[in-house]
């Protein structure tokens, strides 16, 4: 699946797992993305989209 929100441009972030012992590892935070078909334009297109932008309807969604 696509990793980057096509509305909004959100994509993985990177920070640190943090041990007890405060020992720092590399991760990556990924956005929760949706595979929607969705109006964009006047033309119907399937999309990768963020659950924030899904939810704030940033976008018309056709069923």
């Amino acid at each position: 699946m696509s990793s980057k929100c096509e509305v909004c441009g959100k994509g993985p972030i990177f920070g640190n797992n943090v041990s007890h012992s405060h020992k720092k590892t590399r991760r990556i935070f990924k956005p929760n993305m949706q595979k929607i078909r969705a109006e964009i334009g006047g033309k119907v297109k399937n999309i990768h989209i963020c659950s924030r932008c899904l939810r704030s309807n940033k976008v018309k969604k056709v069923v």
